[in-house]
């Protein structure tokens, strides 16, 4: 393995590591802002133990947040170097306001939030609950912005002068697309795994027949939340669809080891990829699988009749239109092609840039912007070195997909026993899905999260930087012993937080009649 791949495997540890408290963070701040509220509007000392329980455990997952998420950035500039420099002045804004704006908004709130009990009026306790999860929010807003503009560069323009890329455009660096859906997806989907994470851990209470009515009304906000986040965030994945199968149409391709498109394309509800299937090769997709019809089509452009394209048929640059008549696009070969002659036209800009001689200058920028949206691919040294890991991708969109099937009947049933059969709260089956649910909704959770990073390889930029031209100048033997340490930490830290979790939950809420006011 190359220090690239040691470093993309770097990059997924910590980043799968973060994403394991990020979500719960942005749920759990909502959920206790909640209860924090209608204790605010009915004085009920029950609901204050509830608010300081859950904000306990909120605060343990807020601390692990926090140390991961810092390693992520610092990453940037040991390990992708050349990608900062590339792209610093668009990248770092979005990271920069995040730490200035959201990032001191959670930590001034969070103090109050957490050590202002009867030091501050209740109103202002309950306004200070609110911004610290509204400012966590904010936060993953801007960390997603600067995500989504990888997924999809757009409000900038390259300076050969500088040899990097300037913004031009802040707004539509904001408020792109994909970064609009992107955002409400992320949120809302941490919403759904806080609410299954607040149910589960009450389901653990009722089978071992402790505060019963804190669980039942936990489960109740819990299961609101929950649902509403996963509705949410089923219509925000629907957005992103759309946005995949226009500006990322080969990872929507590999999300559904589709290789050859059609007209009215079914998706695969279930299936296992044939391992020896590739873009070279006349081998079947799969090896099983069950489809559902036009799904694809309708899921990739809302026209269950229109062409998806597969992998084989982007890398020729083949488009099929409602007529039946083939269309040639630009291949991956093309691409590749004008990629090195914009590279070229870069040198050329160089040269000229060092001799004075303005003509020169301005003829090679002319070409160079000609072909700028190939220019990542005048790294690569053949079109099928764009087809990113087709099994990983297809397996992780469709775990991501089943289970959020199963989380949405999950909550429905959930509400429906708390409202309408209380009874069912003591079978014992019953509570026992509730607590497995929680590790599936993090699996849910990380599963979409590895299908939008590897399903875009082998870009960090799509299209203009693959992973092999953002690399720092370091030894691999360096990143090796940076991974193992990272992961020895990582791990350290989480199961620090699984026991203190875990302790503070078998003590359980505070006796409302000895909570402070």
């Amino acid at each position: 393995m190359s220090v690239v791949d040691w470093s993309r495997w770097q990059f997924a540890l910590t980043a799968m590591y973060h994403w394991l408290f990020v979500p719960l963070t942005l749920g759990l701040s909502m959920i206790v802002a909640i209860m924090e509220t209608i204790y605010f509007r009915t004085r009920d000392r029950r609901w204050l133990a509830m608010t300081k329980f859950w904000m306990i455990l909120f605060g343990i997952n807020f601390a692990m947040g926090v140390a991961t998420g810092i390693i992520l950035e610092f990453e940037f500039g040991t390990n992708w170097s050349n990608y900062s420099w590339f792209v610093g002045d668009i990248f770092g804004a979005p990271l920069a306001i995040e730490g200035l704006l959201a990032f001191f908004m959670e930590s001034t709130f969070i103090a109050v939030m957490f050590f202002g009990w009867n030091k501050v009026s209740p109103r202002f306790h309950l306004a200070s609950t609110w911004l610290t999860g509204i400012g966590a929010s904010i936060s993953a807003v801007w960390i997603l912005i600067a995500n989504s503009w990888m997924q999809y560069p757009v409000g900038m323009e390259f300076d050969p002068a500088q040899m990097r890329n300037v913004m031009s455009s802040f707004s539509e660096v904001v408020l792109s697309p994909v970064a609009i859906h992107k955002i409400i997806h992320s949120i809302a989907s941490g919403w759904t795994l806080a609410g299954v994470f607040v149910i589960g851990v009450s389901c653990w209470f009722l089978l071992k027949k402790r505060h019963h009515d804190f669980a039942v009304s936990s489960i109740k906000v819990g299961g609101w939340v929950g649902l509403v986040g996963l509705l949410v965030t089923l219509w925000a994945g629907d957005g992103s669809a759309l946005d995949v199968a226009k500006y990322q149409p080969m990872k929507l391709a590999a999300m559904e080891g589709l290789y050859k498109g059609q007209h009215g394309q079914a998706i695969t509800a279930f299936g296992i990829i044939n391992p020896a299937k590739n873009a070279q090769n006349d081998e079947d997709e799969y090896l099983f699988d069950i489809s559902i019809p036009y799904g694809l089509s309708f899921l990739a452009t809302h026209d269950p009749h229109a062409f998806v394209p597969g992998i084989n048929d982007l890398i020729e640059g083949r488009y099929i239109t409602a007529a039946g008549d083939t269309v040639n696009t630009v291949s991956y070969a093309e691409r590749i092609a004008l990629g090195k002659q914009a590279h070229e036209a870069l040198r050329a800009f160089d040269k000229a840039y060092a001799a004075g001689d303005q003509a020169a200058m301005d003829a090679a920028k002319a070409d160079l912007r000609t072909n700028y949206k190939y220019f990542g691919y005048g790294y690569l040294d053949s079109p099928y070195d764009a087809v990113p890991p087709v099994a990983m991708t297809f397996y992780t969109f469709h775990i991501m997909v089943i289970l959020g099937s199963y989380l949405l009947l999950f909550f429905v049933v959930v509400l429906f026993v708390v409202y309408r059969k209380p009874a069912w709260l003591g079978k014992k089956w019953l509570l026992w899905i509730g607590m497995l649910s929680i590790a599936a909704v993090w699996i849910c959770s990380e599963a979409g999260w590895i299908t939008a990073e590897v399903g875009r390889q082998p870009w960090i930029i799509q299209d203009i930087m693959p992973t092999r031209a953002a690399i720092s100048d370091i030894a691999t033997s360096t990143v090796i012993t940076t991974f193992w340490m990272f992961a020895a930490v990582f791990t350290a830290l989480l199961c620090a937080e699984m026991c203190i979790m875990g302790r503070r939950i078998a003590k359980g809420p505070e006796d409302p009649g000895s909570t402070d006011k």
